[in-house]
């Protein structure tokens, strides 16, 4: 894995106005400090690019040193790490997230100003050129690939959540959603798991092979 120079420096803090009071003599600002980004480059033809979202606590070198590893030598991953930030989860911890996380079930209430600011963190590392309407994205987004992999045996995030989530993305209009069950599976991923995934990268994504 190696450093990207995507962001000229590996490090990217976005900054984001968060309200101003009626009066305009209160603002509150809540800054994002985005950690280093890792890019795996391709070992063959570069024929798909990948960014590499890792998980609460985690970090982008971590998955980088793993997917170095699969035989997908057409692929770039792009994988960057999250801001560091209290979480509501762990009493205000601070730990790497993409976004806040008050409690763990379908009530919790969504922390959109940490989503918007990873969504253009995310966007600022592969976008070069202006964004196209907002209905041709949507008519392309309805149209992407999508993989999810649950375990029943995860004591972390419940597999009926998995379960729902599958079933909301295709009742959103995406008409390609793969839902992957995995017996007695916990909050980790395996190699039969990768296995799973390369098999489906190289299916939908055309890649030549696997060498």
């Amino acid at each position: 894995a190696e450093k990207t120079g995507l962001d000229h420096k590996s490090w990217f803090c976005f900054s984001k106005l968060n309200s101003v009071s009626i009066s305009g003599s209160t603002t509150v600002r809540r800054a994002f400090e985005f950690g280093r980004t890792h890019v795996v480059r391709p070992k063959g033809k570069h024929q798909a690019t990948v960014v590499w979202l890792h998980g609460l606590g985690d970090n982008g070198a971590s998955w980088s040193q793993l997917l170095e590893t699969l035989p997908l030598p057409n692929i770039k991953w792009i994988c960057p790490t999250a801001p560091s930030q209290p979480i509501s989860l762990f009493g205000g911890f601070p730990s790497t997230a993409w976004f806040d996380v008050t409690e763990l079930s379908e009530n919790a209430q969504d922390d959109l100003e940490g989503l918007e600011a990873s969504a253009a963190h995310v966007a600022s590392l592969t976008l070069n050129s202006q964004l196209e309407g907002k209905d041709e994205a949507a008519r392309r987004a309805a149209s992407l690939p999508i993989l999810l992999c649950h375990g029943k045996g995860d004591d972390v995030v419940p597999f009926k959540f998995g379960e729902r989530s599958a079933k909301a993305l295709s009742s959103s209009g995406f008409r390609d959603v793969t839902f992957k069950v995995y017996n007695g599976l916990g909050h980790y991923t395996t190699p039969e798991e990768m296995d799973g995934l390369c098999t489906w990268f190289n299916s939908k994504l055309g890649l030549e092979g696997r060498s």
